[in-house]
C-alpha cells in the first residue's frame, strides 16, 4: 500500500515530462520510504534501477552492469562494463533517442567504494546534458554524505542537479490515511508510539487495538521494532554505545547539555559532537525558546516518536520482555500513556495550526511556531507556553494543549492569558486544545473574550481526515 508523497511524485513527474536531461537528488534517513517512492514513480516508465551495496567497487560495477544490460537486452548475461565511465556513458547514449530513467539507490555505498565516481558523473553530465534525455536520480540514506558529497559546494556534482528532495516522515494527517480503521483516539496513540516513518507505521495494524499493536511489536522479542533503534544506530554510527547512552539520558528527562554530559560521563565537547550526528539522523532535535536564536536555555529532545517510545518504555523493561511478560510490561506502560502523549499532542496541535494557516483559516498569520520557556519575573519562577507564534511585533498566537480524560477548566485559559502578558503583543489569538472538551466556565469566558478558540481533538481529526472519506 503506497500512501502520501503527492508533492514529491508531482515534482518527479514534472521533471520526467520536461524531456531533457534532469538530475534529481533524493535523500533522507533510513526507513523513511525513499526506495518505495522511486519504485512507485518508475513503475510505468522505462527505467534502470540499481541499488548500491556496502561492498567493493568491482561488485557494485558488476551489479550496475547487470541492471543496464538487462534493461537494454531483456536478458541477464555474464557481461560487465570495464569501468563506471563505460557503463554510465552507455546509458547517456541510450537516452539520446528516448526518455530513460537511471536511479542509483544507496549512492553513498557506491561512491565510497569508487572515489572517482562523482568526478566521472560530473564529466559525463557536462558532456551529454544538452543532447541526452536521461533522468538521473541519486538516492541515499547517509544524510551527511548526501549533503556534503553531493549537494555541497565542494562536491564535483555541485550545480549539476536540477532538483533535490529531502524525504521526511509522514505527518499525523498522512498517518491517518493508513490508520483509517482505528478509532480517533487510537490514531493519535499509534502515531505517538510509531511516528511517521513508513517502515515503522507498516508494523502497526489498524485492525488491532493499541494494546495488541504494542504487544505485537515493542513487547515481542521476535518483532522488527523490538531492537530497531539499536540496529539502526549500528548501521549509522561507529560508537553506538555512547549514542545509546545519550538518547537514553534525553528520553529520561536530561534535556540540557550539562545534564546529558554528567549522565553519560563524557565531556560536553564530546557530547556536542555526538548530538550533532543524532540531529542529522533526525533522531534528536535542538530547541531554544521561541524567538531566541542562541540561548543558554537550549534543550534537546527526541524528535522521532518511535525512538521516544522505545527509549522511554522498552529499553528499561527489556529483561522482562525477553522472558515473555508482555502483559506485565504493558500494564506499566498503560499507566503512563496519557502523560507520554502530552508532548505528542502538542506536535499534533502544531500540525493542525499550520494546516489552518495554509487553508486561510487563521486570524493571526504567524510565520513560525515553537515552544517557549523562561523566567516569569512577576512570580520569580520558571514558566512555559506549549505553542506560540508571531506574525509581527504586534500580533501573535498562544496555545495550551491538554491530553487528559477530563474537560479543560477556566484556570487553564486564565493561566495562558497571564503567561502571554510576559510579551508585548497588542493583537492576540488564544487556542486551547483538549482531548475531551471544556467546562462550562471555560466556554463562557472564551465566548466573552472573543479571541479564544477552543479546539477538541475531534475537531482536529475532522480537519485532518475529512478530505479522505
Amino acid at each position: 500500500m503506497f500512501i502520501g508523497r503527492d508533492s514529491e511524485l508531482n515534482a518527479l513527474e514534472r521533471l520526467y515530462k520536461s524531456d531533457k536531461f534532469e538530475f534529481a537528488v533524493i535523500y533522507g534517513r533510513r526507513r523513511v520510504g525513499k526506495t518505495a517512492l522511486i519504485n512507485h514513480f518508475i513503475n510505468d516508465k522505462e527505467a534502470i534501477y540499481f541499488m548500491g551495496v556496502e561492498s567493493s567497487e568491482k561488485q557494485n560495477l558488476e551489479n550496475l552492469s547487470q541492471s543496464i544490460i538487462e534493461f537494454s537486452s531483456g536478458i541477464r548475461a555474464e557481461t560487465y562494463f570495464s569501468s563506471y565511465q563505460a557503463a554510465l556513458e552507455y546509458v547517456f547514449k541510450l537516452a539520446e533517442k528516448k526518455r530513460i530513467i537511471l536511479a542509483i539507490d544507496e549512492y553513498p555505498y557506491v561512491a565510497r567504494a569508487s572515489k572517482s565516481l562523482a568526478s566521472t558523473l560530473q564529466m559525463l553530465i557536462d558532456k551529454y546534458k544538452d543532447e541526452s534525455k536521461l533522468m538521473l536520480i541519486l538516492c541515499g540514506s547517509s544524510m551527511s554524505y548526501m549533503e556534503d558529497q553531493v549537494l555541497a559546494y565542494k562536491s564535483p556534482l555541485y550545480g549539476r542537479r536540477t532538483a533535490q528532495m529531502k524525504i521526511t516522515p509522514f505527518s499525523f494527517e498522512e498517518c491517518c490515511t493508513y490508520l483509517k480503521d482505528l478509532s480517533d483516539e487510537d490514531k493519535a496513540l499509534v502515531y505517538g508510539i510509531a511516528g511517521g516513518t513508513p517502515q515503522y507505521l507498516l508494523q502497526m495494524s489498524d485492525k488491532l487495538s493499541v494494546e495488541e499493536n504494542i504487544k505485537n511489536t515493542y513487547l515481542n522479542p521476535m518483532s522488527f521494532l523490538y531492537e530497531e533503534p539499536v540496529n539502526l544506530l549500528k548501521q549509522e554510527v561507529r560508537e553506538p554505545a555512547i549514542y545509546n547512552a545519550i538518547i537514553t539520558a534525553i528520553a529520561t528527562g536530561y534535556s540540557r547539555m550539562s545534564e546529558i554530559s554528567t549522565k553519560v560521563g563524557e565531556s560536553t565537547t564530546t557530547c556536542t559532537s555526538y548530538i550533532k550526528n543524532l540531529i542529522n539522523l533526525g533522531i534528536i532535535k535542538k530547541e531554544t525558546p521561541y524567538g531566541e536564536k542562541a540561548s543558554k536555555k537550549t534543550i534537546y529532545s527526541i524528535e522521532d516518536n518511535m525512538f521516544y517510545f522505545w527509549y522511554r518504555f522498552v529499553l528499561k523493561n527489556s529483561a522482562v520482555i525477553a522472558r515473555g511478560a508482555a502483559d506485565l510490561v504493558y500494564k506499566r506502560i498503560e499507566k503512563q500513556l496519557n502523560d507520554y502523549m502530552g508532548r505528542i499532542f502538542e506536535e499534533i496541535c502544531t500540525q493542525y495550526l499550520w494546516k489552518q494557516l495554509l487553508s486561510g483559516n487563521m486570524p493571526v498569520e504567524f510565520v513560525s511556531l515553537g515552544r517557549w520557556w523562561g523566567n516569569d519575573p512577576r512570580k520569580r519562577s520558571q514558566t512555559e507556553i506549549d505553542i506560540m507564534g508571531e506574525q509581527d511585533s504586534s500580533s501573535a498566537i498562544f496555545a495550551e494543549c491538554k491530553w487528559r480524560n477530563e474537560s479543560v477548566d477556566l484556570d487553564i485559559l486564565e493561566t495562558l492569558i497571564e503567561r502571554s502578558g510576559l510579551f508585548r503583543y497588542t493583537k492576540i489569538q488564544y487556542f486551547l486544545f483538549s482531548k475531551t472538551g471544556f467546562t462550562k466556565g471555560c466556554m463562557e469566558k472564551a465566548a466573552e473574550m472573543g479571541n479564544v478558540s477552543l479546539i477538541k481533538y475531534e475537531d482536529i481529526i475532522d480537519a485532518m481526515t475529512h478530505q479522505y472519506w
